[in-house]
């Protein structure tokens, strides 16, 4: 980027690492905490490209911690803070290391034991539950009303769970198979509390011109039972958001989020299997750019303005 800011692909703390995802390393911390580091990594049909996407990592932190001090349904969650001064006081290791490497991108959180559910909520008809629309009427399985169009608004919103995949896609799931992984009062817990979640955050991106396409929650269990929300929360990595002004059903709308690294693979002759071809700095340029656009009409402020806050 034009700016010269320090792109984070794969931060290396010293603190043992709890786990590494696409996206986040989580490292292990002082009694039931840990810090999820955001990197600038971006994927795309599940391979991790080769080039960071600059301010990527402290958009998602930032954007999730402004929903969880916001929305009254994201209470209980596991957010402590993201304040780089708090973090830095009860995780004095990172004094060693630069700090740009963690700064801004990291949420002090506490454990939870996650539970192996993705709770989606779709308010429209696209990705992977347009898909299997088009070709068999039904999403997981349920029937839809027929003659709904690509992008179209559904009668209501839908909890689509879907499976945690290590590795690959996840996959659509009937709430029966939820129930049957965590048991009825808990499945029933998770669906309520998602539906609440996409019904406050719909109507907050509504009045910023956004459309909240679909969102995915993940939920934990604390030491002490209690369910909690956790990692990202309505980040344009696990939410889809549209421009109100141009949506138009029936057709793909532009998404507010890595598209242009999906375009720019769709015009490849690529198989979609590693290694990934290497993104011209335009596209990663204007891929920056988005996730910069997304949080500033969100929040109303600019990321270089806004105050990392505990929560």
């Amino acid at each position: 980027m034009s700016d010269g800011r320090l792109a984070v692909h794969r931060p290396v703390l010293p603190l043992p690492l709890s786990h590494r995802g696409k996206v986040r390393e989580v490292y292990a911390v002082e009694g039931d905490l840990l810090l999820m580091v955001a990197s600038d990594r971006v994927s795309a049909f599940d391979v991790v490209m080769s080039e960071p996407i600059p301010r990527k990592g402290e958009v998602l932190t930032q954007l999730t911690a402004w929903w969880l001090a916001r929305l009254q349904a994201a209470t209980p969650h596991h957010l402590v803070t993201t304040d780089p001064g708090t973090i830095l006081a009860r995780v004095p290791e990172l004094a060693s290391v630069p700090r740009e490497s963690w700064a801004r991108r990291s949420m002090l959180v506490r454990r939870t034991d996650p539970l192996p559910v993705e709770c989606v909520v779709r308010g429209f008809l696209a990705g992977s539950a347009w898909r299997e629309y088009r070709d068999a009427g039904t999403l997981a399985g349920e029937p839809l009303p027929p003659g709904l169009e690509r992008a179209a608004r559904l009668p209501a919103p839908l909890f689509s769970p879907a499976t945690k995949a290590a590795v690959g896609h996840d996959e659509n799931i009937r709430f029966d198979q939820v129930v049957a992984t965590v048991g009825a009062e808990l499945a029933d817990e998770l669906r309520a509390r998602s539906f609440a979640l996409y019904e406050e955050a719909r109507a907050t991106a509504a009045e910023r011109g956004i459309l909240l396409a679909d969102t995915k929650f993940e939920f934990g269990i604390d030491g002490s039972g209690e369910l909690r929300l956790i990692d990202e929360v309505l980040t344009p990595d696990s939410s889809r958001y549209w421009p109100l002004a141009s949506y138009r059903p029936g057709q793909a709308q532009p998404s507010l989020d890595k598209q242009p690294v999906r375009d720019f693979l769709d015009g490849l002759d690529w198989d979609k299997s590693p290694p990934a071809p290497s993104l011209p700095d335009a596209v990663v340029d204007a891929t920056t750019e988005r996730y910069l656009r997304i949080f500033e009409l969100l929040t109303g402020s600019a990321l270089d303005s806004f105050a990392p806050a505990g929560a």
